[in-house]
């Protein structure tokens, strides 16, 4: 969405703007339409929604814009060669990494569970291979200590629209016979940043502390981080929206890991494979998320081994 309106704030031409059908959202499972369509009818450009690029009747409509270059962001499918060729310039990605480090799906999320301690954006001319074209531009960023996945998902979104329009007038340069610098990937570097899911959130107390509460805020804000603990005899989900490590904390080691060991309004403290994990945000099932002091006032958790 941000690359979109620096585009049309910028002055460029936009034609046409590319998203996924809208897609059922929400309780009331209605459809949801994304941001960047919310955009694109702002300033009243047409917007095309086909099931599969694939498609040669999609693939038509796409060469008939007669674009000169499609700028592609998250938008979820490999496209095929038809499409990569269709605009005069091609296909650019903004890639949300430090290519080739953390190509694919997930390279946010991933970039916090493995501790890294900078990312970026590079922009990428787009070949039949996944996040393997060569780069045009690179923009390095910090991974703080609190960021999450949606923290630093719009934190990328900022400094990917800043390096687009920093590299779009060489990508432009092109028609008038200039050279675009290029650089090829290497890739023996490269990591592959699977796509999300549900069941990968579960958290394991056998892990480090440390490495829990990555997992808390990669999956903040989806799929979200949880576990189960006993409510009224009965398996409940825990989600965990915030944590931290109590670093130096003594451990008893006759307490099992998922044992929770002290709780105040400060957090819910919980012995871990190595090290104690403090909750300090959460949401039971059927409830709103809330600071943990909010849930202490009606619930307890000392002395139940999380699953």
């Amino acid at each position: 969405m941000a690359a979109l309106r620096a585009l049309v704030e910028s002055g460029h031409e936009v034609i046409a703007v590319y998203t996924q059908p809208d897609r059922p959202a929400g309780r009331g499972r209605g459809l949801a339409i994304s941001p960047v369509k919310a955009e694109a009818q702002l300033h009243d450009i047409p917007v095309y929604q086909p099931e599969s690029l694939k498609d040669e009747a999609a693939q038509q409509q796409l060469r008939a814009l007669n674009a000169d270059l499609m700028v592609v962001t998250a938008y979820g499918l490999l496209l095929p060669p038809q499409v990569l060729q269709a605009p005069r310039l091609g296909c650019i990605n903004i890639h949300a990494s430090l290519l080739p480090r953390w190509r694919g799906a997930a390279p946010i999320q991933r970039a916090i569970l493995a501790g890294d301690k900078k990312t970026g954006i590079t922009i990428m001319q787009m070949d039949e291979g996944l996040d393997t074209g060569d780069m045009l531009a690179v923009a390095e960023t910090e991974i703080s200590d609190e960021d999450t996945g949606a923290s630093l998902h719009d934190k990328l979104m900022v400094l990917g629209a800043q390096t687009l329009m920093n590299t779009l007038p060489a990508i432009a340069g092109q028609i008038e016979g200039q050279v675009l610098s290029r650089t090829r990937q290497n890739d023996a570097d490269a990591c592959y940043a699977s796509k999300l899911s549900k069941n990968e959130a579960k958290i394991d107390w056998s892990q480090a502390a440390q490495q829990i509460e990555r997992a808390v805020r990669a999956y903040n804000s989806w799929p979200v981080a949880y576990c189960t603990y006993q409510r009224k005899n009965k398996d409940a989900k825990l989600r965990l929206w915030q944590a931290e490590v109590l670093a130096d904390a003594l451990v008893d080691s006759q307490k099992l890991p998922g044992e929770v060991v002290a709780e105040s309004s400060q957090g819910i403290d919980v012995v871990t494979g190595e090290g104690l994990l403090r909750i300090t945000e959460l949401q039971a099932e059927g409830k709103r998320r809330m600071p943990v002091a909010d849930f202490l006032n009606a619930s307890s958790l000392l002395g139940q081994v999380l699953k």
